[in-house]
């Protein structure tokens, strides 16, 4: 089931978008729902959580940029698509790393290309996985809820958005494994999922929560090169 969220403070322009997406959603027998929301701090306040989520840009009190930032602090991992009047806007929402930008008034067949794109990145984000055993027990960690890996002596740490998962491991072996997969051994303890890397230096990683990693100064230099083609690739 994809959950869907429209914000848009003009109802009727709400209502239009929601049904055109629910429409074309039916008609790719893809199982959604989607809530319509007529302000920012509306949004914001619901308590389900949304794959996808509209944002008019243009709304009175919490404008869509400003909502969209917030979205970010609560739960980096949505996929925000910005719909306005102007294109004014464009270079900021690369800011807030948007999957979209689309111009007012929509047209079904890009709705269409936006929506059949987003739909192959949820699936994509929901299937990529390790599975690890601890207790005598197979257990799911799902790559793209993972801030980053932290060996302590025989022990993997997984830390995410879930809370930090404990199971026995080598992070060499680790390594091998998440080749391919946006993370970086930056340090001889650490892999970082470089989807949450926000900056950096020549002393630390900073992730988008605030959390700080040590990074090597002998891989300072890949990194550097590593998240350049990562954020190429997301582009």
């Amino acid at each position: 089931m994809l959950w869907i969220a429209v914000c848009d403070d003009e109802a009727i322009a709400c209502s239009k978008i929601a049904g055109k997406i629910k429409g074309i959603l039916e008609e790719m027998n893809v199982p959604c729902q989607v809530r319509q929301f007529y302000s920012g701090r509306e949004l914001l306040q619901s308590q389900e959580s949304f794959d996808i989520i509209f944002l008019d840009i243009i709304m009175g009190g919490l404008d869509g940029m400003r909502t969209a930032q917030l979205v970010r602090e609560k739960a980096y991992d949505k996929l925000l698509v910005f719909i306005s009047a102007s294109r004014d806007h464009v270079f900021d929402a690369y800011d807030v790393e948007a999957f979209h930008y689309l111009v007012k008034p929509i047209e079904d067949k890009k709705l269409r290309s936006v929506l059949q794109k987003a739909v192959r990145k949820t699936k994509e984000r929901s299937q990529a996985f390790l599975l690890v055993s601890k207790d005598r027990q197979n257990k799911k960690l799902f790559l793209d809820d993972i801030y980053y890996f932290e060996i302590r002596g025989r022990l993997i740490e997984a830390h995410g958005t879930g809370g930090i998962f404990s199971y026995y491991g080598q992070i060499g072996v680790l390594e091998k494994e998440l080749q391919g997969k946006g993370f970086f051994r930056c340090h001889k303890s650490y892999l970082v999922n470089l989807k949450y890397v926000d900056a950096y230096n020549r002393q630390e990683i900073i992730l988008d929560h605030g959390e700080r990693i040590a990074i090597a100064k002998r891989r300072y230099e890949a990194f550097c090169g590593e998240i350049l083609q990562y954020m190429k690739g997301r582009v």
